[in-house]
Protein backbone atom coordinates (compact mmCIF):
# COMPACT_ATOMS: atom_id res chain seq x y z
CA UNK A 1 0.00 0.00 0.00
CA UNK A 2 1.14 3.78 -0.85
CA UNK A 3 1.63 5.68 2.55
CA UNK A 4 -0.82 8.11 2.50
CA UNK A 5 -0.30 11.28 3.03
CA UNK A 6 -2.54 14.90 2.67
CA UNK A 7 -3.58 14.88 -0.33
CA UNK A 8 -4.36 11.49 -0.21
CA UNK A 9 -6.71 12.11 2.85
CA UNK A 10 -8.67 14.95 1.13
CA UNK A 11 -9.12 12.74 -2.06
CA UNK A 12 -10.41 10.11 0.28
CA UNK A 13 -12.73 12.87 2.01
CA UNK A 14 -13.62 14.75 -1.81
CA UNK A 15 -14.70 10.48 -2.90
CA UNK A 16 -17.18 10.40 0.23
CA UNK A 17 -18.81 13.35 0.07
CA UNK A 18 -19.02 12.84 -4.02
CA UNK A 19 -20.76 9.51 -2.73
CA UNK A 20 -23.02 11.35 -0.26
CA UNK A 21 -24.40 14.12 -2.40
CA UNK A 22 -25.54 10.79 -4.76
CA UNK A 23 -27.75 8.97 -2.47
CA UNK A 24 -31.20 9.78 -2.56
CA UNK A 25 -32.27 7.62 -0.09
CA UNK A 26 -31.20 7.02 3.68
CA UNK A 27 -30.32 3.37 2.53
CA UNK A 28 -28.16 4.93 0.15
CA UNK A 29 -26.47 7.19 2.54
CA UNK A 30 -26.00 4.23 5.14
CA UNK A 31 -24.34 2.45 2.57
CA UNK A 32 -22.04 5.29 1.29
CA UNK A 33 -20.98 5.80 5.60
CA UNK A 34 -20.40 2.03 5.84
CA UNK A 35 -18.14 1.95 2.76
CA UNK A 36 -15.64 4.50 4.49
CA UNK A 37 -16.51 4.00 7.86
CA UNK A 38 -17.39 0.47 8.20
CA UNK A 39 -15.34 -2.12 10.54
CA UNK A 40 -14.29 -4.25 7.92
CA UNK A 41 -13.54 -3.83 3.94
CA UNK A 42 -14.22 -0.02 4.65
CA UNK A 43 -11.65 2.83 3.50
CA UNK A 44 -10.61 3.71 6.93
CA UNK A 45 -10.81 0.36 8.36
CA UNK A 46 -7.97 -0.61 5.59
CA UNK A 47 -5.83 2.20 6.16
CA UNK A 48 -6.12 0.82 9.82
CA UNK A 49 -5.19 -2.37 9.04
CA UNK A 50 -2.02 -1.32 6.94
CA UNK A 51 -0.43 -0.14 10.02
CA UNK A 52 0.46 -3.77 11.08
CA UNK A 53 2.51 -4.49 7.98
CA UNK A 54 4.18 -1.27 7.86
CA UNK A 55 7.87 -0.76 8.45
CA UNK A 56 7.85 0.62 12.02
CA UNK A 57 9.61 4.20 11.01
CA UNK A 58 6.41 4.86 8.90
CA UNK A 59 3.64 3.07 10.92
CA UNK A 60 3.16 6.67 13.11
CA UNK A 61 2.92 8.66 9.76
CA UNK A 62 -0.23 5.93 8.18
CA UNK A 63 -1.63 6.04 12.18
CA UNK A 64 -1.41 9.64 11.66
CA UNK A 65 -3.32 10.40 8.47
CA UNK A 66 -5.87 6.90 8.88
CA UNK A 67 -7.13 8.94 12.02
CA UNK A 68 -7.32 12.07 10.78
CA UNK A 69 -9.25 10.78 7.40
CA UNK A 70 -11.47 8.60 10.30
CA UNK A 71 -12.50 12.02 11.92
CA UNK A 72 -13.19 14.30 8.76
CA UNK A 73 -15.37 11.68 7.30
CA UNK A 74 -17.33 11.28 10.71
CA UNK A 75 -17.54 14.73 11.23
CA UNK A 76 -19.27 15.22 7.83
CA UNK A 77 -21.34 12.15 8.15
CA UNK A 78 -22.48 13.44 11.53
CA UNK A 79 -23.28 16.84 9.87
CA UNK A 80 -25.28 15.12 6.53
CA UNK A 81 -27.13 12.95 9.61
CA UNK A 82 -28.51 16.58 11.45
CA UNK A 83 -29.81 17.77 8.10
CA UNK A 84 -31.63 14.57 7.27
CA UNK A 85 -33.01 13.92 10.52
CA UNK A 86 -34.30 18.43 10.60
CA UNK A 87 -35.69 18.16 6.97
CA UNK A 88 -37.30 14.33 7.60
CA UNK A 89 -41.15 14.13 7.17
CA UNK A 90 -42.93 13.81 10.40
CA UNK A 91 -44.47 10.33 10.92
CA UNK A 92 -48.26 10.81 9.33
CA UNK A 93 -47.31 14.00 7.34
CA UNK A 94 -48.30 14.36 3.72
CA UNK A 95 -45.56 14.68 1.26
CA UNK A 96 -46.70 17.30 -1.05
CA UNK A 97 -44.03 16.51 -3.30
CA UNK A 98 -45.78 12.83 -4.53
CA UNK A 99 -48.01 12.82 -7.25
CA UNK A 100 -51.57 12.70 -6.43
CA UNK A 101 -53.59 9.61 -6.14
CA UNK A 102 -56.49 9.80 -8.66
CA UNK A 103 -59.82 9.20 -7.31
CA UNK A 104 -61.83 6.43 -8.69
CA UNK A 105 -64.68 8.05 -10.28
CA UNK A 106 -68.39 6.67 -10.04
CA UNK A 107 -71.14 6.73 -12.66
CA UNK A 108 -75.16 6.41 -13.18
CA UNK A 109 -76.65 3.45 -12.13
CA UNK A 110 -78.32 1.54 -15.18
CA UNK A 111 -81.51 2.50 -14.14
CA UNK A 112 -81.04 5.88 -14.24
CA UNK A 113 -79.24 5.95 -17.65
CA UNK A 114 -82.47 3.81 -18.94
CA UNK A 115 -84.95 6.46 -17.59
CA UNK A 116 -82.88 9.44 -18.98
CA UNK A 117 -82.72 7.45 -22.29
CA UNK A 118 -86.63 7.07 -22.35
CA UNK A 119 -87.38 11.16 -20.96
CA UNK A 120 -84.76 12.26 -23.91
CA UNK A 121 -87.08 10.16 -26.44
CA UNK A 122 -90.12 11.30 -25.71
CA UNK A 123 -89.34 14.80 -25.19
CA UNK A 124 -87.80 14.75 -28.84
CA UNK A 125 -91.54 13.74 -29.29
CA UNK A 126 -93.18 16.79 -27.76
CA UNK A 127 -93.32 15.40 -24.32
CA UNK A 128 -93.09 17.28 -21.02
CA UNK A 129 -91.68 15.26 -18.12
CA UNK A 130 -94.10 15.87 -14.91
CA UNK A 131 -93.53 14.29 -11.62
CA UNK A 132 -95.76 13.73 -8.84
CA UNK A 133 -96.50 12.73 -4.82
CA UNK A 134 -95.64 9.04 -4.09
CA UNK A 135 -97.42 9.29 -1.40
CA UNK A 136 -101.42 9.47 -2.62
CA UNK A 137 -105.31 8.93 -2.15
CA UNK A 138 -107.78 6.56 -3.45
CA UNK A 139 -109.48 9.09 -5.24
CA UNK A 140 -106.39 9.99 -7.95
CA UNK A 141 -105.36 6.16 -7.54
CA UNK A 142 -108.38 4.46 -8.25
CA UNK A 143 -111.62 6.75 -8.65
CA UNK A 144 -110.69 9.01 -10.88
CA UNK A 145 -109.25 6.10 -12.80
CA UNK A 146 -112.85 4.26 -13.32
CA UNK A 147 -111.44 1.41 -11.19
CA UNK A 148 -114.18 0.14 -9.20
CA UNK A 149 -114.65 -0.35 -4.91
CA UNK A 150 -114.19 -4.13 -5.31
CA UNK A 151 -111.35 -3.80 -7.97
CA UNK A 152 -108.30 -6.31 -6.95
CA UNK A 153 -106.07 -3.64 -6.97
CA UNK A 154 -107.97 -1.64 -4.15
CA UNK A 155 -106.96 -5.20 -1.74
CA UNK A 156 -105.10 -4.84 0.80
CA UNK A 157 -102.80 -7.49 -0.76
CA UNK A 158 -102.20 -5.67 -3.55
CA UNK A 159 -101.55 -1.99 -2.30
CA UNK A 160 -99.93 -0.28 0.31
CA UNK A 161 -102.12 1.41 2.57
CA UNK A 162 -100.96 4.10 4.93
CA UNK A 163 -102.04 4.66 8.60
CA UNK A 164 -102.68 8.16 8.47
CA UNK A 165 -105.83 9.36 6.66
CA UNK A 166 -106.19 13.07 4.64
CA UNK A 167 -109.17 15.00 4.43
CA UNK A 168 -110.78 14.81 1.23
CA UNK A 169 -110.43 16.95 -1.51
CA UNK A 170 -114.17 17.77 -1.69
CA UNK A 171 -114.34 19.73 1.52
CA UNK A 172 -115.96 17.29 3.68
CA UNK A 173 -115.42 15.73 6.67
CA UNK A 174 -114.81 12.55 5.02
CA UNK A 175 -111.37 10.93 5.21
CA UNK A 176 -109.80 9.54 2.52
CA UNK A 177 -107.43 6.84 2.45
CA UNK A 178 -103.74 7.28 1.80
CA UNK A 179 -101.27 4.80 0.67
CA UNK A 180 -98.17 4.51 -1.82
CA UNK A 181 -98.95 4.94 -5.21
CA UNK A 182 -99.08 1.94 -6.92
CA UNK A 183 -98.94 3.16 -10.42
CA UNK A 184 -97.96 7.29 -11.87
CA UNK A 185 -101.41 7.09 -13.62
CA UNK A 186 -102.60 9.00 -10.33
CA UNK A 187 -100.67 12.31 -11.47
CA UNK A 188 -102.10 12.04 -14.92
CA UNK A 189 -105.29 12.78 -13.02
CA UNK A 190 -103.91 15.55 -11.12
CA UNK A 191 -102.46 17.47 -14.52
CA UNK A 192 -105.54 16.60 -16.52
CA UNK A 193 -107.36 18.72 -13.78
CA UNK A 194 -105.13 21.76 -13.46
CA UNK A 195 -105.09 21.61 -17.47
CA UNK A 196 -107.12 21.90 -20.27
CA UNK A 197 -106.20 19.91 -23.93
CA UNK A 198 -104.44 19.34 -25.78
CA UNK A 199 -102.27 17.16 -23.46
CA UNK A 200 -99.01 15.55 -24.10
CA UNK A 201 -97.32 14.27 -20.94
CA UNK A 202 -94.87 11.38 -19.46
CA UNK A 203 -94.84 10.72 -15.77
CA UNK A 204 -91.62 8.76 -14.23
CA UNK A 205 -91.28 7.80 -10.58
CA UNK A 206 -91.35 4.84 -7.93
CA UNK A 207 -94.05 2.66 -7.61
CA UNK A 208 -94.79 0.50 -4.96
CA UNK A 209 -96.84 -2.82 -4.80
CA UNK A 210 -97.04 -5.64 -2.18
CA UNK A 211 -95.16 -8.26 -4.66
CA UNK A 212 -92.44 -10.27 -3.38
CA UNK A 213 -88.56 -9.70 -4.41
CA UNK A 214 -87.83 -12.49 -7.17
CA UNK A 215 -86.78 -12.91 -10.65
CA UNK A 216 -88.96 -10.32 -12.44
CA UNK A 217 -90.74 -8.76 -9.29
CA UNK A 218 -89.94 -6.29 -6.54
CA UNK A 219 -91.77 -4.26 -4.52
CA UNK A 220 -90.86 -0.75 -5.48
CA UNK A 221 -90.20 -0.13 -9.18
CA UNK A 222 -90.14 2.70 -11.35
CA UNK A 223 -92.47 3.56 -14.02
CA UNK A 224 -93.05 5.80 -16.76
CA UNK A 225 -96.48 6.29 -17.91
CA UNK A 226 -97.53 8.42 -20.68
CA UNK A 227 -100.71 10.61 -21.66
CA UNK A 228 -101.75 12.25 -24.78
CA UNK A 229 -105.23 13.99 -25.02
CA UNK A 230 -106.58 16.29 -28.07
CA UNK A 231 -108.95 15.92 -30.98
CA UNK A 232 -108.68 13.63 -33.61
CA UNK A 233 -106.55 11.22 -31.28
CA UNK A 234 -106.68 7.53 -32.28
CA UNK A 235 -105.34 4.44 -32.03
CA UNK A 236 -103.25 4.60 -34.55
CA UNK A 237 -101.34 7.65 -33.42
CA UNK A 238 -100.97 5.86 -30.04
CA UNK A 239 -99.53 2.81 -32.21
CA UNK A 240 -97.11 4.66 -34.30
CA UNK A 241 -95.34 6.46 -30.99
CA UNK A 242 -95.03 2.97 -28.99
CA UNK A 243 -93.44 1.79 -32.02
CA UNK A 244 -91.34 4.75 -32.60
CA UNK A 245 -90.18 4.47 -29.02
CA UNK A 246 -89.07 0.85 -29.61
CA UNK A 247 -87.09 1.41 -32.95
CA UNK A 248 -85.52 4.24 -30.51
CA UNK A 249 -84.53 2.40 -27.46
CA UNK A 250 -84.18 -1.11 -28.88
CA UNK A 251 -83.00 -0.69 -31.93
CA UNK A 252 -84.59 -0.50 -35.24
CA UNK A 253 -84.84 -4.13 -35.98
CA UNK A 254 -87.37 -4.38 -33.27
CA UNK A 255 -91.07 -5.61 -33.65
CA UNK A 256 -94.09 -4.35 -31.77
CA UNK A 257 -96.89 -6.96 -31.08
CA UNK A 258 -100.67 -6.05 -29.76
CA UNK A 259 -102.35 -8.08 -27.95
CA UNK A 260 -106.25 -6.99 -26.53
CA UNK A 261 -106.30 -6.79 -22.95
CA UNK A 262 -108.32 -5.22 -20.15
CA UNK A 263 -107.47 -2.15 -17.90
CA UNK A 264 -110.27 0.28 -16.63
CA UNK A 265 -108.56 3.50 -17.33
CA UNK A 266 -108.68 2.54 -20.84
CA UNK A 267 -110.46 1.30 -23.89
CA UNK A 268 -109.90 -0.61 -26.01
CA UNK A 269 -106.97 -1.75 -24.11
CA UNK A 270 -103.72 -3.58 -24.91
CA UNK A 271 -100.58 -5.74 -24.04
CA UNK A 272 -97.82 -4.76 -26.05
CA UNK A 273 -94.83 -7.04 -26.57
CA UNK A 274 -91.66 -6.64 -28.67
CA UNK A 275 -89.42 -9.16 -30.50
CA UNK A 276 -86.90 -11.39 -28.05
CA UNK A 277 -83.72 -10.28 -28.02
CA UNK A 278 -82.35 -12.95 -27.22
CA UNK A 279 -83.37 -15.15 -30.32
CA UNK A 280 -84.60 -12.17 -32.21
CA UNK A 281 -88.07 -13.73 -32.00
CA UNK A 282 -87.07 -17.72 -33.68
CA UNK A 283 -88.31 -18.63 -29.89
CA UNK A 284 -85.83 -20.05 -26.81
CA UNK A 285 -86.15 -20.53 -22.98
CA UNK A 286 -85.97 -16.50 -22.21
CA UNK A 287 -89.11 -15.73 -24.22
CA UNK A 288 -91.12 -19.52 -23.13
CA UNK A 289 -90.20 -20.68 -27.07
CA UNK A 290 -92.99 -17.90 -28.14
CA UNK A 291 -90.32 -15.38 -29.91
CA UNK A 292 -91.96 -12.41 -27.64
CA UNK A 293 -92.03 -10.46 -24.34
CA UNK A 294 -94.32 -8.52 -22.74
CA UNK A 295 -93.08 -4.82 -22.31
CA UNK A 296 -95.94 -2.52 -21.54
CA UNK A 297 -99.61 -1.93 -21.27
CA UNK A 298 -101.76 0.79 -23.40
CA UNK A 299 -105.07 2.03 -24.59
CA UNK A 300 -107.20 4.63 -25.57
CA UNK A 301 -108.60 6.89 -22.32
CA UNK A 302 -111.90 5.90 -21.38
CA UNK A 303 -114.44 8.39 -21.40
CA UNK A 304 -115.06 7.71 -18.05
CA UNK A 305 -111.71 9.12 -17.10
CA UNK A 306 -112.56 12.35 -18.72
CA UNK A 307 -115.89 12.87 -17.44
CA UNK A 308 -114.02 12.75 -13.87
CA UNK A 309 -112.06 15.17 -14.53
CA UNK A 310 -114.14 17.26 -16.44
CA UNK A 311 -113.35 16.61 -20.24
CA UNK A 312 -116.07 16.93 -22.51
CA UNK A 313 -115.87 12.96 -24.11
CA UNK A 314 -117.32 14.05 -27.31
CA UNK A 315 -114.84 16.44 -28.02
CA UNK A 316 -111.79 14.95 -26.95
CA UNK A 317 -109.91 11.68 -27.45
CA UNK A 318 -106.83 10.50 -25.99
CA UNK A 319 -104.60 7.23 -25.60
CA UNK A 320 -101.79 6.39 -22.28
CA UNK A 321 -99.82 3.88 -21.57
CA UNK A 322 -97.28 2.63 -18.97
CA UNK A 323 -93.78 0.84 -19.08
CA UNK A 324 -91.46 0.07 -15.88
CA UNK A 325 -87.95 0.88 -16.08
CA UNK A 326 -86.75 -2.03 -14.44
CA UNK A 327 -88.76 -4.02 -17.68
CA UNK A 328 -86.86 -2.00 -20.29
CA UNK A 329 -83.55 -2.31 -18.23
CA UNK A 330 -84.19 -5.79 -18.29
CA UNK A 331 -84.44 -6.12 -21.84
CA UNK A 332 -81.77 -3.53 -23.30
CA UNK A 333 -79.08 -5.15 -21.23
CA UNK A 334 -80.10 -8.96 -21.29
CA UNK A 335 -80.19 -9.07 -17.66
CA UNK A 336 -81.98 -11.60 -16.27
CA UNK A 337 -82.49 -11.15 -12.66
CA UNK A 338 -84.20 -7.61 -11.62
CA UNK A 339 -82.64 -8.24 -7.94
CA UNK A 340 -79.02 -7.67 -9.80
CA UNK A 341 -80.21 -3.45 -9.63
CA UNK A 342 -81.24 -3.34 -6.19
CA UNK A 343 -78.21 -5.08 -4.75
CA UNK A 344 -74.79 -2.74 -5.21
CA UNK A 345 -72.86 -4.95 -6.60
CA UNK A 346 -70.04 -3.10 -7.82
CA UNK A 347 -69.15 -6.16 -9.87
CA UNK A 348 -72.16 -5.68 -11.52
CA UNK A 349 -73.05 -2.22 -11.68
CA UNK A 350 -69.21 -1.62 -13.09
CA UNK A 351 -70.57 -3.13 -16.64
CA UNK A 352 -72.32 -0.02 -16.99
CA UNK A 353 -69.72 2.79 -17.96
CA UNK A 354 -71.64 5.81 -18.01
Amino acid sequence: MTIPDQAAVQAQIAAFEADLAHAISPRDAQSVRDKYLGRKNSVVASWMQSIAGAPADQKKQIGRYANELKQAIEERWARYAEQAAASARPAGAVDVTLPGRVAPLGHRHPLTVVRDQMEEIFTRMGFAIVEGPEVEDECHCFDALNMPAEHPARDMQDTLYLASPIKGDSGTKDDVRTLLRPHTSAMQIRYMLAHTPPIRIVVPGRVYRRDDLDLTHTPAFSQVEGLVVGEGISLADLKGTLAAFARDMFGPRSRLRFRPSFFPYTEPSAEVDISCWKCDGAGCAMCKKSGWLEILGCGMVHPAVFEAVGYDAERYTGFAWGVGIERVAILRYQVEDIRLFYENDLRFLEQFPY
